[in-house]
């Protein structure tokens, strides 16, 4: 086991760990979790003898076979094969002493080096290194090609696949999601499912480290905490012993109210089956988990849109590509105001071609792109990072967008995103990835757009702005249209899911479980597997029209239901009212009062008659379409 004993730890005048403890059992899996800053990348430095502790010793780790990914890659002109296989030091060493000696003629000494190659499985290596790189997105031909080829992001997805590719008892991985689209994260999820050793991940993916951990490290005001389960179990803890402090208690109630408002107003618009119940699920366990992101330094929300249009944007048959190269084909899509859309698709499929479609920064190489009369566009991608002026302070970079804004109030909106004091006035410069990921969202949000294009907003977000992120889209009055490999952040902002596959962009039928199912299965067979959900298009056409006709007659109920519901909450809101009148509790309107608590009552009691028969039409037409 390794054991940390009182470790303190600092990095210059900031003390990250003061005589923190704990223990790590043989196997375990865990995930490293905590504010960006905290220093978890400095307790991997730690463990791998990178940095000295100021005080404390860390025992067990004599004799351990440590791989970690490397957040950094040369640009060398090896080829990408041989980067990845490399990791396994000693495969590597076998092969170049096999490869002189068998040149030098010396036959007899190589029989022994193949027969070591043997018992270390190393025939294999170059179909595993292979299958490394298949299952984190890359092209058939990437193994020949040279390291320095590739763009920073796939140079990160390399050092990946060479720690994978390391014989390890312990492997540390941090943010290994992070340059990974959902096709890619699903893979490495299941490979992590197979590993033998003790496994340690640097994420801030919740549903991947639910997937691939049983246990929690949180590093927080400079201790090491351990907490059974997954992350989901972490945060029912937490949201537990936070909810129980008084001193959190107003703040934690204001947090709760405006979840509940929108699981309340929200709740009973399905038009999905079982997108609507897995929705549903997913905000009712937000408002039970709020309290667990009560200390959290970030509190924003887009303001509603001056102006809109209806539709906002939309694509009539269009051909979307680069210079002669078509990659989808007659795309017709409409974005209305309130429109959620969450994009599906392997690596490679199209997605971004269609978001820089849909904004402009790519031509159309046929068909229409009509925005509307009042569509402003929000557009986020890891690019916009690149964008941004160095030598000037966030206040800065707002102060550009709008010249006549105050300066308090500049001040006070980057508070919400945990830029204060230096950081909101200071250079931008030392800003790590996720301070920038920051700048730029905000910088989204500022300029209150009616259309949200989003390519994976969380890349370099910790847990507690991803909350937070998930909050305010949910309360946003404008269209979104979403790529993103955290399921978590799909499962909660978005209402329908659109499959890009084979140069088409259609919509899904199933919902994130069936996708993930889907992906996983296809990567069990050296095949490649039929679309999810799609079959012919006049055998979908036919499909859904019989759908349709079938489950019509129930949506008409529901809509009725619903319909009757909003009357319904706006009498007992009536009713609320009244009652909140002082004079009413007087001896002489004792009569009215009574009429009111009746009133009060009996609306109640219909509402909740009203709820049932939704909740059973709901669960009929659920079946009716899985």
């Amino acid at each position: 086991m390794i054991i940390l004993r009182e470790i303190s730890l600092r990095r210059g005048d900031k003390v990250l760990l003061r005589d923190a403890s704990v223990t790590i059992q043989p196997g375990q899996r865990l995930a490293l979790i905590g504010a960006n800053g905290s220093g978890k990348s400095s307790l991997f430095s730690l463990f791998l003898g990178d940095l000295g502790a100021d005080q404390g010793e860390i025992e067990g780790m004599n004799n351990l076979r440590l791989s970690h990914m490397a957040q950094e890659v040369q640009a060398t002109a090896m080829p990408a094969g041989e980067y990845v296989l490399r990791g396994d030091a000693r495969l590597a060493h076998l092969r170049d002493k096999l490869q002189r000696l068998e040149s030098s003629g010396d036959f007899s000494s190589a029989a022994d080096i193949h027969n070591e190659l043997e018992d270390i499985d190393g025939y294999s290596a170059e179909r595993r290194v292979e299958r490394l790189l298949q299952g984190l997105g890359f092209a058939d031909n990437a193994t020949q090609r040279p390291v320095y080829d590739f763009s920073g992001g796939w140079r990160i997805r390399l050092n990946l696949a060479r720690a994978l590719m390391t014989p390890s008892d312990v492997l540390l991985l941090d943010e290994p999601t992070n340059h990974l689209d959902l096709d890619a994260t699903l893979w490495l999820q299941q490979w992590l499912a197979q590993y033998p050793g003790t496994l340690l991940i640097i994420s801030h993916d919740r549903d991947f480290i639910d997937a691939s951990c049983q246990r929690i490290l949180h590093l927080a005001q400079f201790q090491l905490t351990a907490y059974s389960g997954n992350y989901s179990a972490f945060e029912r803890q937490r949201a537990e012993r936070l909810a129980n402090q008084q001193a959190t208690y107003e703040k934690q109630q204001v947090r709760v109210a405006q979840i509940s408002d929108f699981v309340r107003r929200f709740r009973y618009k399905a038009t999905k089956a079982k997108q609507a119940q897995s929705r549903l699920k997913e905000l009712e366990r937000m408002e039970l988990l709020a309290p667990a992101h009560i200390d959290s330094p970030f509190d924003f929300s887009f303001k509603p849109p001056t102006k809109t249009s209806d539709p906002l944007l939309r694509l009539d048959r269009a051909t979307l590509g680069y210079g002669d190269r078509a990659v989808l084909h007659a795309i017709n899509l409409q974005l209305r105001p309130g429109s959620r859309l969450g994009l599906l698709g392997k690596n490679g499929a199209g997605k971004s071609t269609l978001l820089k479609s849909l904004i402009g920064a790519l031509p159309l190489l046929a068909g229409d792109r009509t925005p509307g009369e009042h569509c402003y566009i929000g557009y986020f991608d890891q690019q916009q990072l690149e964008s941004l002026d160095l030598q000037a302070s966030p206040a800065l970079h707002i102060q550009r967008l709008s010249p006549e804004a105050r300066e308090q109030d500049i001040l006070n909106f980057l508070g919400g995103f945990n830029f204060r004091g230096n950081a909101a006035s200071g250079a931008i410069e030392s800003f790590s990835g996720g301070e920038k990921a920051r700048l730029a969202l905000a910088m989204v949000v500022w300029q209150r757009p009616n259309l949200l294009v989003l390519d994976e907003p969380t890349n370099h977000l910790d847990l507690d702005m991803r909350h937070a992120l998930e909050v305010a889209l949910q309360a946003y009055e404008g269209a979104v249209i979403l790529v993103s490999h955290d399921r978590h952040m799909l499962r909660n902002t978005v209402e329908e899911l659109l499959l890009v596959h084979d140069g088409k962009v259609d919509e899904y039928g199933e919902d994130l479980d069936g996708y993930e199912k889907w992906i996983l299965g296809s990567y069990k067979t050296d095949s490649e597997a039929a679309a999810p959900a799609l079959n012919s298009r006049k055998e979908m056409r036919q499909q859904a029209a019989a759908h349709r006709e079938k489950r019509r007659p129930l949506q008409r109920r529901l809509e009725k239901t619903e319909r009757q519901m909003a009357e319904a909450e706006q009498n007992l809101g009536e009713v609320r009212v009244l009652l909140t009148n002082a004079d009413l509790y007087n001896e002489a309107n004792k009569d009215q009062l009574a009429d009111l608590l009746s009133r009060e009552k009996e609306v109640k009691a219909k509402i909740g008659q009203l709820e049932e028969t939704w909740f059973e039409d709901q669960h009929a037409l659920e079946d009716m379409t899985s």
